[in-house]
């Protein structure tokens, strides 16, 4: 394999002794001097085995591995023949958590009449999600505008807390409100 070299640039003021410019001179300049580049890593540990042996040696690892997490979660080492519903059994109420969840999805699902219109709203919704997610790293990029921004939501804090929460005849109309508010929602 050939090595290819790169040339960087040596002031003029320093000099190479002679016993170790025995690298090859790339440059057309003499103030120039070749370097030799670094060769790619092997990527043989990635790929998968080329031979049986080594297939044997991964299912070994693979084996040692399932039990060295079985001794340390304290279950019981799982055969070689076990499927995975077996294994999932070792969870304790996971399994059932999640096929509540996933029932009470699969009935809602069903209750909605408008399937496309709810579609919809959901994937407008992670598109506007995604989109405020950009405009607010641009502004947090722009000097001085994170700090004004949260001098402004400081201010408005303040001014809230002042209007609505330190009087109790403010307060009560505040959680009269919210509860009108969410009777005309519900």
């Amino acid at each position: 394999m050939a090595s290819s070299t790169a040339a960087i640039a040596v002031p003029s003021s320093t000099t190479l002794p002679e016993a170790k410019s025995a690298r090859p001179q790339v440059a057309a300049s003499p103030q120039c001097v070749g370097l030799p580049t670094l060769t790619p890593a092997p990527t043989a540990a990635h790929s998968r085995p080329q031979n049986r042996e080594g297939w044997k040696s991964m299912a070994s690892c693979r084996r040692i591995a399932r039990s060295v997490m079985a001794m340390a979660t304290g279950d019981a080492v799982a055969e070689v023949g076990a499927d995975i519903s077996s294994v999932g059994a070792n969870i304790s109420g996971v399994g059932t958590d999640i096929s509540d969840i996933t029932k009470s999805i699969v009935e809602a699902w069903d209750k909605i009449e408008d399937k496309y219109a709810v579609t919809s709203l959901a994937v407008a919704g992670v598109v506007a999600l995604v989109g405020a997610s950009g405009v607010i790293s641009a502004v947090e990029q722009l000097p001085l505008v994170p700090g004004a921004l949260e001098v402004v939501g400081i201010g408005y804090t303040g001014w809230f807390a002042y209007r609505n929460l330190i009087y109790k005849p403010d307060r009560q109309a505040l959680i009269q409100k919210i509860k009108d508010t969410w009777k005309n929602i519900i």
